[in-house]
């Protein structure tokens, strides 16, 4: 009888076949009586590979384990806008889990994510009653059930800065105070009154930042809050500056912005994607002819950090990029509004 040898290469090469090889199938019942050490199979009892261990005389399951949906986030909302002659906008509201508690998420579940816009500066910079008006609020930034709140608008003469994720800056008067967040749990510091500093020509108190009250030094805004979930040190949501006098003969102040995006005292916006506050608009004229609106509030941002064995989907709505640092993924997203899911 003719015998036919069959090489290894053909035996076991399945490279050009996209089908897939098919161990033995059986219930546990179906077992062999007398297996032997490394067999395999499928049971359809337990829904597992299975192989045989004649050193311990037991079958053992190829099991698997999915890696749990764990997320931190950094969700900062959008600066305020900067008062007319006033005051500087205050940071957006800053919260953030990373270092701190994970939070557990499903897979294919819509997860909303909205990105705040920038508050916009006062609406005129009026001449000699030093009254431009005051800043809005910046838009609230939005992952999941986390919300942060915009931070509050800079104040002029005629009105106090507004309540926010952080406080705006308070008028240049006496009356004017600085404005504590309103939002629980706190998310931001409060805003200065320019009458704390004692500054000649000092016009504006400065906004407050995620870590710093306003007019802690000077006129300056309040510091931000540095955060590492990108996997690299980042300071976000500081305060704007105060605005100023220009056009005096004795020194002027202008508030300088705090660290984390905020604008320093004059037309000068918060940064992009900090959640900084816009900067408190200046008198420029000594003739009480020329003045300058605040500066707009810096946009916010939302970064989302995860296992790396997942996938996330992101509509064309919103604007993000994704990165890997180490053994996660890191999205981060900077415009819009949508809704996310997550996949394995």
């Amino acid at each position: 009888m003719a015998i036919t040898k069959i090489e290894v290469p053909e035996l076991f090469d399945f490279g050009s076949d996209n089908s897939a090889f098919k161990l033995p199938t059986g219930t546990t019942a179906e077992r062999p009586t007398s297996p032997s050490n490394g067999e395999m199979r499928f049971n359809t009892t337990t829904g597992f590979v299975e192989y045989y261990d004649t050193t311990n005389a037991q079958w053992w399951e190829i099991d698997y384990a999915i890696i749990p949906l764990i997320v931190d986030y950094l969700v900062v909302a959008a600066g305020g806008g900067g008062g007319g002659i006033g005051g500087g906008g205050g940071a957006g509201g800053y919260r953030t889990n990373y270092g701190g508690t994970s939070l557990v998420l499903n897979v294919s579940t819509n997860y909303t994510v909205t990105i705040g816009a920038g508050g916009a500066p006062s609406a005129t910079g009026a001449a000699w009653n030093y009254d431009g008006g005051i800043g809005a609020n910046g838009g609230d930034s939005v992952f999941s059930t986390i919300t942060s709140a915009g931070g509050g608008g800079g104040g002029s003469s005629s009105t106090v800065g507004k309540n926010g994720g952080s406080g705006g800056g308070a008028r240049f008067s006496s009356a004017g105070f600085g404005n504590i967040p309103s939002t629980t749990p706190s998310q931001g510091k409060n805003g200065g009154n320019t009458s704390d500093s004692g500054l000649s020509n000092a016009i504006g108190g400065g906004g407050g930042g995620a870590s710093q009250a306003g007019c802690t030094v000077g006129n300056n805004g309040g510091n931000g809050s540095a955060n590492s979930i990108t996997g690299s040190t980042v300071t976000y949501a500081g305060g704007g500056g105060g605005g100023g006098n220009t056009g005096g003969s004795t020194p002027y102040h202008i508030g300088l912005g705090g660290t984390g995006g905020g604008a320093s005292g004059g037309a000068y916006a918060g940064t992009v994607n900090t959640g900084g506050g816009g900067g408190g608009g200046t008198w420029t004229n000594n003739s009480n002819t020329t003045t300058q609106r605040g500066g707009a509030g810096g946009s916010g941002v939302v970064i989302l950090r995860y296992p790396s064995s997942y996938t996330i989907t992101v509509p064309g709505a919103l604007t993000a990029t994704t990165a890997t640092v180490g053994t996660d993924k890191v999205t981060t997203f900077t415009a819009g509004t949508g809704t996310i899911t997550f996949s394995l």
